[in-house]
């Protein structure tokens, strides 16, 4: 039997978005007939990033960026990657007048969302649409590898990645860390996701035949063949050494996802987070 997941990937990427707004069409309807969404929380069919309760889920975050990363309600915040606002939704109540938001996406419909209902509510948030290719969300656009952020150098105090290194190949990982540690202010954090590929979860993953990376390409390793950015796990030494450290930027704390098998009460998320310090 062909799992749900790889029918998905079947679909070409504008399908994909059909096929999920199709499939949530009723509760969507209900949802929004009796009021019971928020006016930050959108459609469930508009969502493609992610999964789970989409307001919960964007708190959690929030409390990590506190925690974990030092985030106060003066800095100012760039989310790459910040899809259809799962992390902007809960920052417009944290941060304060004195900081700020800035998001980008290669998804225009999430971004148009974004600017509709958090920005035109919270002028201090911004965000911006990026046409760079992306063959789970894309059939087209710029590239990754070699793309500069649209913005100045040592601007920002945190810099967010949920879920975005997950979905990028080497060279396209690279370039955002070198771009990350451009806009960071010395002493900056990065709070970023991934798949880490190590001892642990290669034999934990032998028995989670649902969420596995079977294709070896070396350094990283893909979930699909023909989706290459449908999932991506990194060699966990290589990614800290040639990466990260080549970018300039320093390991502050690994803390390990329960993907692989883990025991989900002994891990803060589903998927690697990584805190990253210029």
């Amino acid at each position: 039997m062909i799992p749900l997941r790889k029918l998905y990937y079947f679909l070409p990427p504008a399908w994909r978005f059909l096929a999920r707004r199709l499939y949530y069409l009723p509760v969507d309807l209900y949802e929004g007939w009796s009021g019971r969404r928020d006016a930050l929380t959108p459609p469930r069919g508009l969502i493609y990033t992610g999964s789970g309760d989409f307001r919960a889920s964007g708190e959690k975050m929030l409390r990590y960026f506190i925690e974990l990363g030092g985030l106060v309600p003066e800095h100012r915040v760039l989310d790459v990657g910040s899809g259809i606002g799962r992390m902007a939704a809960p920052l417009t109540t944290y941060l304060s007048e004195a900081g700020s938001y800035e998001g980008f996406d290669v998804v225009e419909k999430g971004v148009r969302w974004c600017r509709e209902n958090i920005s035109r509510r919270f002028p201090n948030f911004r965000f911006q649409y990026i046409d760079l290719d992306n063959d789970l969300y894309k059939s087209q656009g710029g590239s990754a590898a070699s793309f500069r952020f649209p913005y100045p150098d040592a601007d920002f105090d945190f810099v967010i990645l949920t879920s975005v290194f997950t979905h990028m190949l080497p060279d396209e990982v690279a370039n955002y860390l070198r771009e990350i540690h451009r806009v960071l202010r010395p002493g900056g954090a990065c709070f970023a996701t991934f798949f880490l590929w190590n001892e642990a979860s290669a034999r934990l993953s032998k028995n989670n035949p649902h969420f596995n990376f079977p294709y070896d390409r070396g350094h990283y390793r893909l979930m699909d063949e023909q989706v290459q950015s449908a999932n991506v796990a990194y060699e966990e030494a290589y990614l800290k050494k040639m990466m990260i450290e080549a970018a300039g930027l320093a390991l502050e704390r690994a803390y390990y996802g329960y993907w692989p098998g883990r025991e989900k009460a002994d891990c803060k998320d589903f998927q690697d987070i990584l805190l990253l310090r210029k």
